[in-house]
């Protein structure tokens, strides 16, 4: 009996020796595992009280353009960075330096594009890419999409064309990215440097003479391009080697580099040349199909087309000054001389608009000299009205702009139509400014240092102000009566802004026309003049 109680007593000490041994392991393991939430707490704590800091950092640039959207998250120091890359290039250097070279960008092409099956024997193509100071990661950013975007067997070369930049890090720091990808693709990129600073049209041309591709695409480094944006380029130009193309643009923002769709629309220019969008032909909207080419009056800037082509039609012309008409030239000159000018929808770039162009803060001047030159050689009896939309004499400008004899003998040699049948086939929308009494500014009598300005806001009442006679202070009187003030577009789609009576008051206003005359404002005046030659 006593050795049955002793192993009793013995199995019941093992049995508690176990059942302590798995409650210890237990206790143990749950005191880790407070330990680790304790741990998770104390950090998520310190997170918490971080990012409560962050957000009491002061907004050192509350009105700037740059932190309307973008930037809340930044320390003083991020911010004082960021801000000073902004002005420097135009765009978010900063937040572009951290994002992923090959990030994904969505895509917005119209549905039917990616049904459409191309040719395999398209030709091949040649990149162009053209820059003068851009930030690095922009122009890394670029090649990279154009690599990964574009079937190899189709891409013969990138071409990097620097119009003399003089920012350090897109001399070594470049080549080596390049050796970088010669290490994957050898002899795919290629630079061009100029020793001088010869503008936007010099660039393209340099770049253009250095493709040996069947097609050369001319681009700006500040893009990325879309999923099999050269497909329906080269398939088109398979098609036709005359047509000049331009893809469809969406816009990255220069805030936040949200990429923004835009919907396929041809590209237009008003008497100024100054480019904008503009509608379709009524055939292409009938289509219901979205992703069918559409024609152009011309292009944006962006421009693809058969290498040899190009050539033959006379390329850019490189009298053209830094920036500013030289895609209007190019589009006037391809339709009149036997190409035309076409968009394809189912190719997309998405582009950077900059707040600003750091390189020239003020495009007027050279667009001013560039635009006399393109209606000098193109424009025939209509080219008074360039001179008007710049509020310039019709006769004896006093502006330079440069020999034009080589172009004038081009357009003999290729034969091509009047000004005339580009208005009627091509641009109908394209008004011609007549009917004239007079133009300029409108200046005080008592005080002749102040000019009629249509002032802060369309709708309120114009106001005076100092001489700059820039184009908020050009005044056009016509024969109907109509006193316009801050330019005229004369473009079927544009209204421009007319000096009426509202019947009350003792101002006048500044209404859109058509608005006026909706609102049945009286809009007609009489003037006579007096000796001073004034207005009165």
């Amino acid at each position: 009996m006593k050795r049955e109680v002793r192993d009793f007593s013995r199995k019941l000490h093992l049995n508690d020796s176990v059942r302590g041994q798995v409650v210890l392991r237990r206790m143990s393991k749950m005191e880790a595992d407070i330990n680790r939430l304790i741990s998770w707490l104390q950090k998520d704590e310190n997170n918490k009280e971080m990012e409560t800091k962050r957000k009491e950092v002061r907004k050192l640039y509350p009105n700037s353009p740059l932190f309307q959207k973008w930037g809340d998250h930044l320390s003083e120091e991020e911010q004082k960075e960021a801000k000073s890359l902004f002005k420097k290039y135009g765009y978010n250097a900063y937040l572009s330096d951290r994002l992923p070279l090959n990030r994904e960008i969505p895509d917005t092409r119209p549905p039917r594009c990616a049904e459409r099956k191309y040719p395999e024997d398209l030709p091949s193509l040649s990149v162009v890419l053209i820059y003068l100071d851009e930030a690095l990661s922009i122009i890394k950013r670029a090649v990279r999409s154009i690599i990964d975007k574009t079937p190899a067997r189709l891409l013969t070369e990138i071409i990097l064309v620097d119009d003399h930049s003089t920012k350090e890090d897109l001399m070594q720091k470049l080549d080596d990215y390049i050796s970088l990808i010669h290490e994957e693709r050898p002899g795919l990129v290629k630079k061009v440097r100029h020793t001088e600073q010869l503008g936007l049209t010099q660039a393209r041309l340099s770049g253009w003479k250095a493709a040996t591709g069947d097609v050369v695409a001319i681009l700006d480094a500040h893009i990325e391009v879309h999923v099999q944006w050269a497909e329906p380029l080269l398939a088109r130009i398979k098609e036709d080697r005359t047509v000049i193309l331009s893809p469809v643009f969406d816009k990255v923002n220069y805030d936040d580099f949200a990429v923004v769709p835009y919907s396929p629309s041809a590209q237009g220019f008003d008497w100024a040349l100054w480019c904008m969008y503009e509608s379709f032909r009524p055939e292409w909207y009938a289509s219901k199909d979205t992703s069918l080419p559409g024609k152009s009056p011309a292009v944006m800037g962006i421009l693809i087309a058969d290498r040899k082509f190009f050539g033959e039609i006379g390329g850019l012309d490189g009298g053209m000054k830094i920036y500013g008409g030289e895609n209007v030239e190019l589009g006037i000159r391809v339709w009149l001389c036997g190409g035309s000018i076409e968009i394809i929808p189912c190719s997309k770039i998405a582009h950077i608009e900059r707040y600003h162009k750091p390189y020239l803060p003020d495009l007027s001047i050279m667009m001013r000299r560039n635009a006399l030159r393109v209606a000098e050689v193109w424009m025939d009896e209509y080219k008074s009205s360039v001179n008007i939309a710049w509020n310039l004499p019709v006769e004896n400008h006093g502006i330079d702009i440069g020999d034009v004899s080589e172009r004038k003998k081009l357009r003999e040699k290729l034969k091509c139509k009047p000004f005339q049948w580009f208005l009627d086939h091509v641009y109908p929308s394209l008004k011609p400014i007549n009917s004239l009494l007079g133009y300029g500014a409108l200046i005080n009598n008592l005080k002749p240092d102040l000019c009629v300005d249509q002032g802060p806001k369309p709708g309120y009442t114009p106001i005076m102000y100092s001489c700059h006679f820039f184009s908020p202070q050009h005044c056009y009187y016509n024969t109907d009566g109509k006193l316009y003030i801050g330019g005229i577009k004369s473009h079927k789609y544009n209204s421009d802004s007319c000096l009426v009576d509202l019947g009350s008051g003792n101002f006048p206003g500044l209404f859109e026309c058509k608005v006026a005359q909706e609102k049945k404002f009286h809009m007609l005046w009489d003037f006579k003049q007096v000796l001073t030659g004034l207005f009165t």
